[in-house]
């Protein structure tokens, strides 16, 4: 039997824009994305801290160092340019292996969404 189990997550960023005339995805900061082992096209849920959302989408490389974090298509109705969002990668795995599996947790600065 395989579950689903948290993989990583960035807790608590600041949505940088919105860009609804797009085809759709966040981009992040590739510094983020290596931090959590976030890969391009990787399917990630997003929940939105200030008004409750909960969507999936996928992610696309920003500028390292940026801190850029933007939702893009469809996906930018669901955020406002400054909320904060959490952002979690799931993976499928054997209950066993679940058991001591340990996921990647980053907390960047909510201010600047920079590691350090």
């Amino acid at each position: 039997m395989q579950i689903e189990v948290v993989k990583s997550k960035i807790h608590r960023v600041h949505v940088t824009g919105a860009e609804l005339d797009y085809i759709g995805s966040i981009t992040l900061d590739e510094d983020l994305m290596d931090a959590a082992g976030l890969v391009q096209g990787e399917r990630v849920y997003i929940v939105n801290v200030n008004n409750g959302e909960r969507f999936d989408t996928y992610t696309i490389p920003g500028t390292r160092g940026s801190g850029e974090v933007t939702l893009n298509g469809p996906a930018a109705r669901r955020v406002q340019k400054g909320d904060i969002i959490i952002i979690i990668a799931y993976a499928s795995m054997g209950v066993e292996e679940a058991k001591s599996f340990k996921p990647t947790i980053i907390f960047p600065n909510e201010s600047t969404n920079s590691l350090s």
